[in-house]
């Protein structure tokens, strides 16, 4: 029982955050974030298929209207199209209003209302766009120490971590990682975003090292 009342709390939970994220996107007013802090997009790798189901949501639609000759019936078609039509529209907006974070206080990956992983610049070794391809077996995967938060199976940046580090990711099942994987659609804009944060935590580290 513990277990089903945790599922439906995390439903509606996600319900209430996914339209949250559909208004905020209608009216383009972002999360804030604390100031010098950049955001930085991962849809572009989805977007045609998001693109795609929404479209095909929207044709199927009037189809199920005029296919469906019991009025009832189809009334509660229509409702579950319209719905999963808004749901979609949704789901890409969650997207986009949460983006990776890079600022003061580290780099956040994120992915829609599903991951939202930070981690402290002092903790980050080195970062480097170098695109991969994921093998078979999933989004996310963890495999020696290599955490890949990949986008349609394929990442962009490497973050090599300075120690084992546990991320809060449910399919990591708390095992640490040493090197973290993700994708975004402008990798090298990033990439330079952090490093002046990495460099400049460098340089802050160096001066109390020689005090």
């Amino acid at each position: 029982m513990k277990k089903v009342w945790g599922l439906v709390r995390f439903v509606v939970v996600y319900e209430i955050r996914l339209w949250a994220a559909l208004f905020r996107w209608i009216l383009r007013r972002p999360v804030p974030v604390a100031p010098g802090t950049r955001r930085f997009g991962y849809i572009g790798a989805v977007k045609m298929i998001l693109i795609a189901f929404i479209a095909v949501s929207a044709i199927e639609i009037p189809i199920l209207e005029l296919l469906i000759p019991w009025r009832p019936v189809a009334n509660v078609a229509l409702f579950a199209g319209v719905y999963g039509l808004i749901w979609m529209i949704g789901l890409a907006a969650s997207m986009v209003v949460h983006p990776h974070l890079v600022g003061p206080a580290g780099l956040r990956i994120r992915n829609s209302l599903t991951l939202d992983a930070g981690i402290p610049w002092d903790r980050v070794a080195s970062i480097e766009v170098r695109r991969r391809s994921m093998p078979p077996g999933g989004q996310i995967q963890l495999e020696d120490g290599v955490l890949s938060l990949g986008m349609a199976s394929q990442t962009s940046i490497d973050v090599r971590l300075s120690e084992p580090l546990v991320l809060p990711v449910r399919k990591a099942k708390g095992q640490p990682a040493t090197t973290v994987r993700f994708h975004a659609d402008d990798p090298e804009g990033l990439v330079e975003a952090a490093r002046e944060f990495v460099k400049a935590g460098d340089d802050q580290a160096l001066a109390t090292k020689n005090r």
